[in-house]
């Protein structure tokens, strides 16, 4: 048995060597036993160090930043065809235009009625015009208007209708 401590730390980093495929193995067989348990006690930790981990986070992301672009542009351009294939379906295009709401300023409780509301108006409520396409040329396309200061919704008008009715 080694008597140092600097023998007794190479004993046992060459004993983990030796059965680290065992100890793999014990580990994952653990895990799978007991997948309820380990769940709760990671629930229990999140929730009672939610700022901790929500401040290292955001530590590492401010060191890393170019590192993590640089996995993102990697993984998106992997999986193209992914990612072109969820924007065009329904749930796709109604996140974006909900998210694109949001970014603009709108404050409103009820998004999901609101964007049916918007996939059903075929005509300006200012002026009674049928919509355009965005990019045809008429410039007529859909236009969710909406108080800046406040952030409440008003109504969906044409494109001069709402630049016309202002902030």
């Amino acid at each position: 048995m080694p008597k140092t401590k600097e023998e007794r730390a190479a004993y046992k980093k060459e004993w983990y060597e030796r059965n680290k495929e065992r100890l793999a193995a014990r580990q994952k067989e653990y895990n799978a036993e007991n997948k309820e348990k380990i769940a709760a006690r990671s629930k229990e930790y999140y929730a009672e160090n939610k700022e901790k981990i929500a401040a290292k986070r955001k530590e590492y992301e401010a060191e890393n930043k170019e590192k993590i672009a640089a996995k993102q542009k990697e993984y998106r351009a992997k999986n193209k065809e992914k990612f072109a294939a969820k924007r065009k379906t329904p749930a796709g295009i109604k996140s974006r235009v909900i998210r694109e709401w949001k970014r603009l300023g709108l404050i409103y409780d009820d998004t999901d009625s609101l964007y049916c509301h918007y996939i059903t108006a075929t005509h300006c409520e200012e002026c009674g015009i049928e919509f355009g396409k965005k990019g045809d040329g008429s410039g007529t396309f859909k236009c969710m208007d909406h108080c800046h200061h406040t952030g409440a919704f008003r109504n969906f008008l044409c494109n001069p209708c709402n630049l016309e009715r202002g902030p």
